[in-house]
Order: C-alpha cells, then structure tokens, then sequence
C-alpha cells in the first residue's frame, strides 16, 4: 500500500556567507527577488538650456586659443612687432591682475605680494632664457614645426580641463590630473616652437610671455569671474567669440566658417544630443548590487 505523505519543501531564505542552502540552486531566487529593484535611480535629468549655458565656458576657451593663434599668425607675417607685443603683455597682465582682485573670494597682502614676486621671478627667468628659445628649432624645418604646433595645440584643447576644478586661488592647482598637465605642457611647447622662428630675442620674449599669460592665468580669470558672477561671464563670452569670429572672418572665410560651425556644434548640437540620449539611459539597483559600507564616526 503506498502512503500519500510527501516530505514539505524547506523554505528558502537569503543567506549572505552560508553556502548552499540543502534542496536549492545554487543560483536560486524566489518571487521576492525583484520586490527591492530601483531603475534609474542615480540618473540626473538634465534641462537643456542648463546644459547650454554650462557649454559656454567650452566655446569661451576654444574663442581664447583661436585668438592666441591669431596673435602667432600676426607676429609671424611681422604684422606684430616687439612694441606691440609687450604693450599687449601689460595690458593683459593688467586686466587680468584687476579681474582676479575685484572677484577673488580670499585675498591679503601676503598673498597679493607672494603673487607678485612670483610673477616678477617668473618674466625675469623669462627674459634671461629668450636666447636660449630663439635658437632652439634652428637646425629643423618650418613645415615640421607648423605641423607639430598644430598637433600640440588640438592636444592641448582636448586635454583641458573645461570645468575649472582644479583651479585655485591665485593660479594654484589642486586636484590636477594627468590629461591636465599633459594638456598644459602641450600649450607650452607649442608657444615655444613657435617662438624660436621669430627674428628677433625681444620677439621671443614677447610672444612666450604672451602664450604662458594666456594657457596659466586665462582659466584663472574665467573661473573667478565665473564664481563671482555668472551673467557676467556669460557676458564676457558671448563678447569674445564676436570679438574673435569678427578677426577670423578678416583673416580668411574658411577660417571663419570652421570656427562658427565648431561653436554651433559645441553649444547647440552637442547639448541636443545629450538630452536626447537621456531617453535611452536605463539603470537598474537592487539587493544584488555590491554592498555600500558606511562609517558613522562619532567625534
């Protein structure tokens, strides 16, 4: 006679280190498994206009070296002389040095003569190493140089830190990565590849203090003016792409062109694009996911 008893199936409950539980699966879930799952709850949702007035500061920077380029272009077709650079030099170190005062959030006169010396020490060694950096390309040709400036200076653009965090007060760096300084060097390079086929060392001096004021202090000054007051930054960069498409657009058309449709792209097509493939994002939590640790330290 067979018995109609059959043995109850144990319940299955969720061990963390206990191994296999006896009458499941190693990889067994049960109907609960999904009750605890999040979807897309890490995901930030983004407003376009936001994200346009955020990609300011990248049409801000790339306006910034394209005008740099122009001043090279200009100094070598001798349009620029050794006057007019270093007049543009102390106008520059002014303006600069004025916008960090008004919007520094910290300031002394400790740190404003620290800042100072610095800045003496720095175009002292600049002037004393010009000779060196008038010869330093002389035995290779101008057509390798253009060609690695050129290199140097999309390097220097793809590398840079947009963002502005990195930047400290009175042109300290915290936090630098690699890409960061890489991006800088580059800049630094190619001011001085294009410095060394000047005619003269008072040319050289000039340019290379041109090139260093603008790729060190530029982001600098953007970035307090930025902290300070973002309709004036917004401002000053709508102000400067004119400033710049307009000597452009005198230089040569196609130039001129290139430079509106990669500033078109850059703060139209790409914030665009990055709203829409918000849609396709999908992100999934749960009990699954690796454990969080969290340390609640009692002073």
């Amino acid at each position: 006679m067979r018995s109609n008893f059959s043995p109850t199936k144990p319940t299955w409950r969720k061990v963390a280190y206990g191994g296999m539980q006896p009458g499941f699966d190693d990889n067994h879930t049960d109907d609960s498994f999904l009750e605890d799952m999040i979807m897309n709850a890490n995901v930030v949702k983004r407003d376009l206009m936001k994200v346009m007035l955020d990609s300011v500061s990248i049409s801000q920077y790339l306006c910034i070296v394209a005008l740099v380029v122009l001043v090279w272009t200009y100094t070598l077709r001798s349009t620029f002389n050794e006057r007019s650079l270093i007049l543009l030099d102390v106008v520059l170190l002014g303006a600069g040095f004025f916008t960090v005062l008004l919007t520094a959030e910290t300031l002394s006169i400790n740190l404003l003569l620290n800042y100072v010396l610095k800045i003496s020490f720095f175009i002292t060694g600049l002037y004393v190493l010009s000779p060196i950096y008038h010869t330093l390309t002389r035995s290779i040709c101008s057509d390798s140089i253009w060609a690695l400036t050129a290199f140097l200076v999309i390097l220097h653009l793809f590398l840079h830190n947009y963002s502005g965090s990195a930047v400290k007060a009175f042109g300290a760096l915290e936090n630098s990565t690699f890409t960061s300084n890489i991006s800088l060097n580059a800049s630094i390079v190619a001011s001085l590849l294009i410095a060394s086929r000047l005619p003269s060392r008072l040319h050289v001096f000039a340019i290379v203090l041109f090139s260093l004021q603008v790729f060190l202090f530029a982001p600098l000054v953007s970035y307090c003016m930025k902290k300070y007051s973002f309709r004036l930054h917004l401002c000053f960069s709508l102000g400067l792409m004119a400033v710049t498409l307009f000597f452009v657009y005198r230089l040569h058309q196609l130039l001129f062109i290139l430079l509106l449709s990669i500033l078109v792209f850059v703060n139209l097509v790409c914030p665009y694009w990055l709203i829409r493939i918000q849609e396709y994002k999908f992100e999934i939590n749960g009990p699954w996911d690796e454990a969080k640790l969290c340390f609640n330290i009692m002073e």
